[in-house]
Protein backbone atom coordinates (compact mmCIF):
# COMPACT_ATOMS: atom_id res chain seq x y z
CA UNK A 1 0.00 0.00 0.00
CA UNK A 2 0.94 3.56 -0.58
CA UNK A 3 1.25 5.86 2.25
CA UNK A 4 1.93 9.48 1.25
CA UNK A 5 1.47 11.78 3.56
CA UNK A 6 1.83 10.96 7.71
CA UNK A 7 -0.06 13.40 10.42
CA UNK A 8 1.13 14.10 13.68
CA UNK A 9 4.37 11.84 12.16
CA UNK A 10 6.65 13.27 14.92
CA UNK A 11 6.92 14.55 18.49
CA UNK A 12 7.82 18.35 17.37
CA UNK A 13 11.53 19.20 18.24
CA UNK A 14 11.79 21.36 21.60
CA UNK A 15 15.02 23.34 22.08
CA UNK A 16 18.27 22.21 21.24
CA UNK A 17 16.84 20.14 18.85
CA UNK A 18 15.57 17.17 21.06
CA UNK A 19 12.25 15.51 20.53
CA UNK A 20 9.43 16.23 23.03
CA UNK A 21 8.18 13.09 24.78
CA UNK A 22 5.63 11.55 23.05
CA UNK A 23 2.78 12.01 25.43
CA UNK A 24 2.58 15.66 24.27
CA UNK A 25 2.43 14.23 20.01
CA UNK A 26 -0.59 15.11 18.77
CA UNK A 27 -3.74 13.09 18.43
CA UNK A 28 -5.55 15.05 15.84
CA UNK A 29 -4.37 12.99 13.08
CA UNK A 30 -6.21 10.01 15.03
CA UNK A 31 -9.24 11.97 15.60
CA UNK A 32 -10.06 12.21 11.95
CA UNK A 33 -9.67 8.33 11.38
CA UNK A 34 -13.47 6.76 10.14
CA UNK A 35 -11.89 3.51 12.04
CA UNK A 36 -11.20 2.49 15.47
CA UNK A 37 -7.70 2.33 16.66
CA UNK A 38 -6.78 -1.24 18.44
CA UNK A 39 -4.08 -1.70 20.89
CA UNK A 40 -3.01 -4.28 23.97
CA UNK A 41 -5.88 -5.23 26.09
CA UNK A 42 -5.96 -4.56 29.56
CA UNK A 43 -3.32 -7.50 30.63
CA UNK A 44 -1.46 -4.74 29.50
CA UNK A 45 -0.59 -2.44 32.20
CA UNK A 46 2.59 -0.69 31.15
CA UNK A 47 3.09 3.00 29.37
CA UNK A 48 1.20 3.54 26.07
CA UNK A 49 1.96 6.72 23.29
CA UNK A 50 1.27 7.49 20.47
CA UNK A 51 3.23 7.05 17.28
CA UNK A 52 2.00 8.38 14.00
CA UNK A 53 -0.63 7.84 11.14
CA UNK A 54 -0.56 7.73 7.75
CA UNK A 55 -3.00 9.58 5.32
CA UNK A 56 -3.90 8.49 1.38
CA UNK A 57 -3.34 10.84 -1.74
CA UNK A 58 -6.89 12.20 -0.89
CA UNK A 59 -6.11 12.71 2.99
CA UNK A 60 -8.09 9.79 4.12
CA UNK A 61 -6.24 8.57 7.38
CA UNK A 62 -5.57 4.75 6.26
CA UNK A 63 -3.31 3.89 9.33
CA UNK A 64 -1.55 4.07 12.37
CA UNK A 65 0.27 3.16 15.37
CA UNK A 66 0.17 2.37 19.47
CA UNK A 67 3.32 1.97 20.93
CA UNK A 68 3.75 0.22 24.06
CA UNK A 69 6.26 -0.71 26.96
CA UNK A 70 9.50 0.90 26.53
CA UNK A 71 10.10 3.80 23.92
CA UNK A 72 12.06 2.12 21.61
CA UNK A 73 15.45 4.39 19.97
CA UNK A 74 17.48 2.57 17.22
CA UNK A 75 18.87 -0.12 18.35
CA UNK A 76 23.09 0.91 18.12
CA UNK A 77 25.97 -1.11 17.50
CA UNK A 78 26.80 -1.83 20.79
CA UNK A 79 23.94 -1.07 22.83
CA UNK A 80 22.69 -4.15 24.88
CA UNK A 81 19.23 -4.43 23.50
CA UNK A 82 17.54 -4.09 27.17
CA UNK A 83 14.27 -2.32 25.74
CA UNK A 84 10.71 -4.16 26.10
CA UNK A 85 8.49 -2.32 23.17
CA UNK A 86 5.20 -3.90 21.29
CA UNK A 87 3.08 -1.55 18.95
CA UNK A 88 0.08 -2.32 17.40
CA UNK A 89 -0.77 -0.67 13.75
CA UNK A 90 -4.47 -0.29 12.77
CA UNK A 91 -5.13 -0.41 8.72
CA UNK A 92 -8.29 0.43 7.68
CA UNK A 93 -10.01 -2.49 5.39
CA UNK A 94 -10.80 -0.70 2.21
CA UNK A 95 -11.10 -2.00 -1.65
CA UNK A 96 -9.20 -0.45 -4.38
CA UNK A 97 -11.12 3.00 -4.81
CA UNK A 98 -10.90 6.36 -7.05
CA UNK A 99 -8.71 8.76 -5.45
CA UNK A 100 -11.00 11.99 -4.27
CA UNK A 101 -9.74 14.27 -7.56
CA UNK A 102 -11.12 11.44 -9.86
CA UNK A 103 -7.43 11.12 -11.03
CA UNK A 104 -6.29 7.60 -10.40
CA UNK A 105 -6.59 4.99 -8.04
CA UNK A 106 -6.22 3.99 -4.74
CA UNK A 107 -4.97 0.72 -3.44
CA UNK A 108 -6.72 -1.85 -1.49
CA UNK A 109 -5.58 -2.56 1.65
CA UNK A 110 -5.31 -5.92 3.61
CA UNK A 111 -3.47 -8.69 6.30
CA UNK A 112 0.13 -7.63 3.63
CA UNK A 113 -0.55 -4.16 4.39
CA UNK A 114 -0.51 -4.71 8.14
CA UNK A 115 2.02 -7.44 8.11
CA UNK A 116 4.06 -5.02 5.91
CA UNK A 117 3.80 -2.10 7.84
CA UNK A 118 4.59 -3.67 11.01
CA UNK A 119 7.91 -5.46 8.95
CA UNK A 120 9.04 -1.39 8.25
CA UNK A 121 8.04 -0.36 11.56
CA UNK A 122 10.33 -2.44 13.04
CA UNK A 123 13.01 -1.94 11.09
CA UNK A 124 12.96 1.54 11.65
CA UNK A 125 14.43 0.96 15.41
CA UNK A 126 16.95 -1.51 14.16
CA UNK A 127 21.13 -0.92 13.45
CA UNK A 128 22.68 -3.65 12.54
CA UNK A 129 26.11 -4.39 14.25
CA UNK A 130 28.82 -3.59 12.77
CA UNK A 131 27.90 -1.46 9.99
CA UNK A 132 28.99 1.92 8.60
CA UNK A 133 26.39 4.51 9.33
CA UNK A 134 26.62 5.98 5.56
CA UNK A 135 25.55 2.11 4.90
CA UNK A 136 22.41 2.32 6.94
CA UNK A 137 20.30 3.62 4.07
CA UNK A 138 21.47 1.12 1.34
CA UNK A 139 20.49 -1.84 4.70
CA UNK A 140 17.34 -0.13 4.89
CA UNK A 141 15.84 -0.13 1.66
CA UNK A 142 17.12 -3.74 0.99
CA UNK A 143 15.09 -4.42 4.28
CA UNK A 144 12.41 -2.78 2.96
CA UNK A 145 11.65 -4.47 -0.08
CA UNK A 146 12.19 -7.68 1.52
CA UNK A 147 9.51 -6.68 4.08
CA UNK A 148 7.49 -6.04 1.33
CA UNK A 149 8.33 -9.34 -0.18
CA UNK A 150 8.06 -11.21 2.96
CA UNK A 151 4.72 -9.36 3.31
CA UNK A 152 2.88 -10.27 -0.05
CA UNK A 153 3.67 -14.24 0.49
CA UNK A 154 1.63 -14.64 4.14
CA UNK A 155 1.17 -18.42 3.50
CA UNK A 156 4.96 -19.19 2.63
CA UNK A 157 7.91 -20.87 4.97
CA UNK A 158 8.85 -17.65 6.71
CA UNK A 159 5.27 -17.41 8.19
CA UNK A 160 3.22 -19.32 11.52
CA UNK A 161 0.47 -19.28 12.47
CA UNK A 162 -0.23 -17.70 16.19
CA UNK A 163 -3.78 -17.90 17.73
CA UNK A 164 -4.70 -14.56 19.65
CA UNK A 165 -7.09 -12.58 21.21
CA UNK A 166 -9.17 -10.03 19.73
CA UNK A 167 -11.45 -7.87 21.51
CA UNK A 168 -12.06 -11.70 23.27
CA UNK A 169 -12.43 -13.63 20.23
CA UNK A 170 -9.46 -15.82 19.45
CA UNK A 171 -8.38 -14.95 16.17
CA UNK A 172 -5.67 -16.17 13.56
CA UNK A 173 -2.23 -14.13 12.68
CA UNK A 174 0.28 -14.48 10.72
CA UNK A 175 3.32 -14.52 12.60
CA UNK A 176 7.35 -14.74 12.02
CA UNK A 177 10.78 -14.22 13.99
CA UNK A 178 13.42 -12.47 12.87
CA UNK A 179 17.26 -11.45 14.57
CA UNK A 180 15.28 -7.90 14.79
CA UNK A 181 12.25 -9.25 16.73
CA UNK A 182 9.26 -10.38 15.91
CA UNK A 183 6.04 -9.04 13.36
CA UNK A 184 2.30 -10.25 13.07
CA UNK A 185 -0.58 -9.33 10.89
CA UNK A 186 -4.35 -10.42 11.24
CA UNK A 187 -7.38 -8.80 10.64
CA UNK A 188 -10.49 -8.38 13.28
CA UNK A 189 -14.33 -7.96 13.31
CA UNK A 190 -14.01 -4.39 13.18
CA UNK A 191 -13.29 -3.75 9.68
CA UNK A 192 -9.53 -3.35 10.30
CA UNK A 193 -6.37 -5.32 9.98
CA UNK A 194 -3.87 -5.06 12.59
CA UNK A 195 0.07 -5.43 12.30
CA UNK A 196 2.09 -5.46 15.27
CA UNK A 197 6.13 -5.74 16.04
CA UNK A 198 8.15 -5.84 19.49
CA UNK A 199 11.32 -6.75 21.08
CA UNK A 200 11.77 -7.98 24.40
CA UNK A 201 8.04 -8.92 25.04
CA UNK A 202 6.55 -12.23 23.72
CA UNK A 203 3.70 -11.96 21.01
CA UNK A 204 2.78 -15.56 22.66
CA UNK A 205 0.94 -13.66 25.50
CA UNK A 206 -0.63 -10.55 23.56
CA UNK A 207 -4.06 -9.79 23.33
CA UNK A 208 -5.30 -6.90 21.45
CA UNK A 209 -8.80 -4.63 22.23
CA UNK A 210 -10.24 -1.39 20.10
CA UNK A 211 -9.12 1.42 22.12
CA UNK A 212 -12.61 3.12 23.70
CA UNK A 213 -11.32 6.64 23.83
CA UNK A 214 -7.71 7.48 21.87
CA UNK A 215 -8.15 11.14 22.79
CA UNK A 216 -6.69 9.71 26.73
CA UNK A 217 -3.57 9.35 24.86
CA UNK A 218 -2.97 13.14 24.40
Amino acid sequence: METTSRVGAQAPAAEGGQQVPSARRTVDGYLLAPFPWYGLDEAFTGPRWLMQVGASADGAIEHGSIGHGDEPSVRGETTEDKERFAVVVTVAASPVRRSADGTGLLEATSVSSAAWLAGVGLLSFTWPGQMDHTLRDDWLDQQTETAWVLADDLDGADWSMLSLPVDGVPTPFHYRESEFGWVLAGSTQEGVHLGAYGRGMSAYGLGFAVIKDIATYA
